[in-house]
């Protein structure tokens, strides 16, 4: 399992359009993928579970990917969310 926290630097976190491009991203590799905020962890793959989270500028998230494409998952989405404006 590889993880990384990333804090969210854009200004509407992962809402509507971030989020969405994240879960388009996220859905293409075989690792099961997650999103921890608060102690809370979702499937990073469903819009619903991730928009669930609330996630908004400033907040930390945690990043978890388990499966062959691990460590590929978790760098690539890390750099997408990074990229957000």
């Amino acid at each position: 399992m590889q993880s990384c926290s990333i804090e969210l630097k854009n200004k509407t976190g992962l809402h509507a359009r971030p989020a969405a491009v994240f879960v388009n991203k996220a859905q293409t590799y075989e690792s099961e993928i997650e999103i921890e905020k608060d102690n809370r962890s979702v499937n990073a793959k469903s819009i619903m579970g991730l928009m669930s989270l609330g996630a908004a500028f400033g907040d930390t998230i945690i990043l978890k990917a388990d499966g062959n494409d691990e460590e590929k998952a978790v760098e690539e989405l890390t750099i997408l969310v990074n990229d957000f404006e």
